[in-house]
């Protein structure tokens, strides 16, 4: 064992020996430095609090229009997945209500409605992440549309309930209390 990491730790030096020697320089810099309003454009995460909530508002039935063209694809009409779709996941993990009080069983069913702490959490992920063949195509109007569809069908907020940026962050999921917290602060280091 040890002389095969003494081979390939040999090898590697080598090689990188040879590429150095070769013109390659020994460090890449790709790109250039992003601009801040690069940044800002992507720097679009929705914390727990709904802090950054764009304006916009949307209901039950105009989820449910959006739901029906773009989502049942995936997701099925009754939001229980879809069990057969090739070459990506299908049935239980693409569905999206259902499961509460599965967590802690041997089989636990992990949805929108059972697993997710925050409500703002699902605008963020429909915001970035869909619909699957044109992800962040939708409007904000579209995604609060769909939240409120999606909440309304796993029996969290009442159908004329309307979603926008005060009402979707005091959403109260039913695995809010599901997690432990962790207070430590994020640290990003500059390479």
């Amino acid at each position: 064992m040890a002389m095969n990491r003494s081979i390939v730790w040999a090898t590697g030096f080598a090689l990188s020996c040879a590429a150095y020697g070769a013109g390659y320089p020994e460090k890449f810099d790709f790109g250039a430095p992003a601009s801040d309003a690069e940044v800002a454009a992507v720097a679009i995460a929705i914390p727990p609090s709904g802090k950054g909530l764009p304006p916009g508002r949307g209901d039950w039935a105009a989820g449910k229009k959006i739901y029906d063209s773009l989502c049942t694809v995936c997701h099925g009409p009754d939001l229980l997945g879809v069990a057969t779709l090739k070459d990506m996941p299908a049935g239980a993990q693409l569905r999206l209500i259902g499961g509460r009080g599965t967590l802690t069983t041997p089989k636990p069913v992990m949805t929108v409605e059972s697993y997710w702490p925050y409500a703002t959490t699902l605008f963020d992920y429909i915001r970035r992440a869909m619909p699957f063949f044109a992800p962040g195509s939708l409007t904000d109007e579209q995604v609060y549309a769909l939240s409120a569809f999606i909440l309304a069908e796993a029996k969290i907020i009442d159908r004329s309930a309307v979603m926008d940026a005060q009402s979707l962050a005091r959403v109260v999921m039913p695995n809010r209390d599901g997690f432990i917290a962790d207070p430590r602060p994020e640290r990003f280091r500059a390479q």
